[in-house]
């Protein structure tokens, strides 16, 4: 289970970024809230570009995969548009 701290809205308006730094560096990341319910996640920047590096990787994966199963199309930009955009 992550451990994270939550930093309402208000807090955030209040206190400002000095709390979130002091949050991040404690707890690696930190949730802030929203009348009560978690809205927006705040991590480092090697974090998140981390996870952005990932992302990307996997996309990479995702295309290898459907070029090596055959799962693609050879079209035009503007046949392509077509497709994507038929209701």
């Amino acid at each position: 289970m992550y451990k994270y701290k939550t930093i309402t809205a208000n807090d955030l308006k209040t206190k400002g970024i000095s709390m979130v730094a002091e949050e991040v560096a404690q707890y690696g990341e930190a949730v802030v809230t929203v009348r009560g319910k978690g809205k927006y996640v705040i991590i480092p920047i090697e974090k998140y570009n981390e996870l952005r590096e990932y992302e990307l990787l996997a996309a990479l994966e995702e295309t290898r995969k459907a070029i090596a199963d055959g799962d693609y199309v050879i079209e035009s930009a503007k046949d392509h548009i077509k497709r994507i955009t038929r209701d």
